[in-house]
């Protein structure tokens, strides 16, 4: 009789994924449930909320700004893009540029509305 060994090899490597997987489970919930009381400490939530709006209110200038330049890094690449086509000849030039145009038009729109939106 001849023994499938692949099929072996099969079955122990999916138990022994399922096995490291329950160990790893119960370790990290043991961990979970002895660390997780000395970090919870009871604050106002009105406080809470207010500190997060702050912090999140500080780097929307940066984040604003970072879309700012990534619009202008695309508006280059589509530029570049649409004068190799111009200058091939292909006849779906006009396509592309608007495409690309609209894309840059519509990160600096979102920018400015979301600064106008949260009062930033």
């Amino acid at each position: 009789m001849k023994v499938n060994y692949s099929l072996f090899k099969q079955v122990f490597s999916r138990v022994l994924l399922l096995g490291f997987t329950l160990v790893a489970f119960v370790v990290l919930s043991a961990l979970c449930a002895v660390l997780l009381p000395f970090g919870a400490s009871a604050q106002d939530g009105e406080a809470g909320i207010r500190a997060a709006a702050d912090q999140v209110g500080g780097y929307f200038d940066t984040g604003c700004d970072l879309v700012y330049a990534i619009g202008a890094v695309v508006g280059l690449i589509g530029a570049v893009k649409v004068f190799n086509k111009w200058n091939a000849g292909e006849p779906d030039t006009n396509k592309v540029a608007a495409a690309w145009f609209g894309s840059c038009i519509f990160l600096v729109i979102v920018a400015t509305v979301l600064k106008s939106f949260f009062g930033v």
